[in-house]
């Protein structure tokens, strides 16, 4: 395994692990001084999430490249599917190629996608899974002239019925392999996905596909799962 005791410049910081830098939330960084930061403890990239950098996209990316820390990524698309996607299709794909545009606008490679939960009338996941499919099918065109590739990440079942109806790395390459599309692929968390059996063969199966990577750990004694996230070590899982 790669020692980064001394060496962080492969190494990117995504800003929820400051909890997320709006009004009253956080640490109430500005995205300058969270580049500032990354820069001077040698971290060589950052990825940002769209609240916090919308409107000011080539901005935050001059600053970036001033600072010498690269914009590895933005989180995240809309929700596609679920009680808190936005309210028909057609403002579903608006709002997805908005994101898009920021993501190029930053220069972020990639642009990471939570599907959102079940759709209201159905029941469990496959049929929005292929509602899911859908939308990426008809965005993925874009996100190919944006330059920006698109990373599915499933999300721990308990997010099932609200934030992701994608619960496994499993059925995050099937809809990969549904859509078949070289510009998609997959982000994985392991936050969110530590507890799968199968996850070792899923990540052999999914290869070049694997376009984010996310570390952190599970506490053992859990109490928001949302936020509660550990350190590196302190928990069940690293």
């Amino acid at each position: 395994m790669r020692d980064f005791t001394h060496d962080l410049s492969a190494l990117a910081l995504n800003t929820a692990t400051l909890g997320h830098n709006v009004p009253g939330a956080g640490a109430g960084w500005s995205p300058e001084r969270t580049l500032d930061a990354c820069a001077r403890r040698g971290i060589g990239g950052i990825v940002f999430w769209r609240r916090e950098v919308t409107g000011r996209g080539a901005e935050i990316a001059r600053r970036a490249r001033e600072a010498g820390v690269s914009v590895a990524g933005l989180c995240r698309s809309p929700f596609l599917v679920g009680p808190m996607a936005p309210v028909g299709r057609q403002a579903v794909i608006d709002d997805f190629r908005s994101a898009l545009d920021l993501a190029a606008e930053l220069g972020a490679p990639v642009l990471t996608i939570v599907t959102g939960g079940v759709q209201p009338e159905t029941k469990g996941v496959e049929e929005s899974l292929k509602l899911v499919a859908g939308y990426l099918e008809e965005v993925v065109p874009y996100a190919d002239a944006c330059g920006v590739k698109l990373a599915l990440e499933p999300l721990n079942p308990a997010y099932g019925g609200d934030r992701s109806c994608l619960t496994t790395t499993r059925d995050a390459l099937d809809v990969c392999d549904l859509v078949n599309a070289p510009g998609l692929g997959v982000a994985i968390d392991v936050y969110h996905v530590w507890w799968d059996t199968d996850l070792r063969y899923q990540l052999q199966r999914a290869g070049h596909r694997i376009l984010g990577y996310h570390l952190c750990d599970w506490l053992a004694q859990t109490t928001d799962i949302l936020l509660d996230r550990g350190m590196m070590g302190d928990g069940v899982l690293i």
